[in-house]
């Protein structure tokens, strides 16, 4: 763990997540806190808010939550990946999780093309209404 463990309301400021939206994303298992207070309070680490921020750059990209829980597995087997050790990856497996990965990379920039004309006809739109009452 690295830094201080955190608080549900400090990552909720970090994250810009409300803190309804963490807590449900802790129920459906996306993110869970990696340490408790002593008074057995959830605390988060890093790694935890990380997590988070992954799950909500995903959302506005229109991926679903398993679509987002599946990727997370994949990037926690891969970050798991230790050669010569019982978390080593068989070479098949290995790259099943890459071309997984590599998938939404692929879709995650296709989803961004599509905001980034759908944004270019928004302000086109408004543009045309300035000039219209200008």
């Amino acid at each position: 763990m690295t830094g201080r463990p955190m608080q549900i309301g400090e990552v909720a400021a970090r994250t810009e997540l409300p803190l309804r939206t963490i807590r449900q994303y802790e129920d459906s298992g996306l993110v869970v806190p990696s340490a408790a207070s002593p008074g057995g309070f959830p605390l988060y680490t890093d790694a935890d808010v990380s997590r988070l921020m992954v799950v909500r750059r995903m959302k506005p990209l229109g991926f679903t939550l398993d679509e987002t829980r599946e990727l997370l597995a994949a990037v926690d087997l891969l970050s798991a990946d230790r050669p010569d050790t019982d978390t080593a990856l068989e070479p098949d497996e290995r790259a099943a999780l890459v071309a997984r990965v590599r998938r939404y990379e692929t879709a995650a920039a296709e989803r961004v093309a599509e905001l980034r004309a759908q944004l270019a006809r928004a302000e086109e739109f408004a543009d045309s209404l300035r000039t219209s009452l200008g």
